[in-house]
């Protein structure tokens, strides 16, 4: 019987309490740490295997990662991606422009630094976009990636409305008043002129307050802004019409009525001011002043001679 219970006591119960016991004898490993703990284990006694050339590729691939954080730090990352991905193919040979009346080809590519070597893959589109809008002419740019070669450029270019001489200074705006760009050449000299302080801002406006007398718009050469508050007209034969501040439409209907009654317009007329209301006020040419003090002056000789001799 002792003999049974001795057995019994050092069967499965009876190593259980030993190794309960010896555990809490010795230190466990904390979890995350047990696998690392295994698997140096599995490495020293041989029952993981190393493929060959591990420890090569491995170097090989630490010094590449070295080598791509240095060209990051240094900031030539995007050189390197656009020589490699240029030379395995993706170099931009073709680009493709549209809806550039005013905008040269030639700037674009320029502004764009397409030399032959780009590479379409390491062509940044939001910095090509921000760059082509910064244009003069161009309101809105679109590029597009066309793989493997080809580049696709969209614009949309403002419209000139008229000239804007401040100064000394002529510039083409837009109908909103927002300038475009430095006149350089005779090809829009067909556009209306604007002169003066803030005319730019009062042209459209005002050029469309005119459509109700069509062979006179077609008449004016420069539409001449007063103080920022009135327009000065300046007529092809050079006769120069003094408008109102206010209530424009009531003065070119007076100046119609003189026009159709009179002629006043193809007179040897300076300008005829219209900005009383109750009077037009209607200024000669000096040769045709001359010429009138010449006749007032013989028609006093004349009626003196004629008193003399009554």
């Amino acid at each position: 019987m002792f003999a049974l219970i001795g057995r019994k006591a050092g069967g499965p119960r009876g190593r259980s309490q030993a190794l309960y016991l010896g555990a809490e004898e010795r230190r466990v490993l904390p979890r995350p740490l047990r696998r690392v703990f295994r698997f140096c284990v599995s490495l020293a006694t041989g029952r993981i295997h190393i493929p060959a050339h591990t420890g090569t590729v491995s170097a090989a691939g630490f010094f590449a990662a070295v080598g791509l954080y240095g060209m990051s730090l240094g900031g030539h990352g995007q050189a390197v991606a656009q020589a490699t991905t240029a030379a395995v193919g993706f170099a931009i040979e073709d680009v493709r422009v549209s809806g550039n009346d005013q905008t040269s080809e030639i700037d674009i590519l320029q502004l764009l630094g397409l030399d032959g070597t780009t590479s379409l893959v390491a062509l940044d589109i939001d910095s090509a976009r921000r760059k082509l809008s910064a244009l003069p002419w161009v309101q809105y740019a679109e590029v597009r990636k066309i793989y493997p070669k080809t580049i696709e450029v969209m614009l949309k270019e403002r419209q000139a409305f008229g000239i804007w001489q401040h100064g000394s200074e002529l510039s083409l705006i837009e109908k909103n008043g927002s300038v475009i760009a430095p006149l350089r050449d005779n090809k829009f000299a067909s556009l209306p002129l604007f002169v003066g302080r803030d005319a730019e801002a009062a042209a459209a406006s005002f050029e469309d307050a005119l459509s109700g007398w069509p062979e006179l718009k077609n008449r004016v050469k420069a539409y001449v802004r007063i103080a920022g508050r009135r327009w000065d007209l300046h007529l092809d034969n050079g006769v120069v019409l003094k408008l109102p501040e206010g209530n424009v439409a009531k003065a070119l209907a007076m100046l119609a009525k003189l026009e159709k009654d009179q002629g006043v317009l193809e007179r040897d007329v300076a300008a005829v001011d219209l900005r009383l209301e109750d009077r037009t006020t209607v200024q000669l040419t000096p040769g045709a002043l001359d010429r009138r003090r010449e006749a007032l002056d013989a028609r006093s000789k004349a009626l003196k001679k004629l008193g003399e001799q009554s």
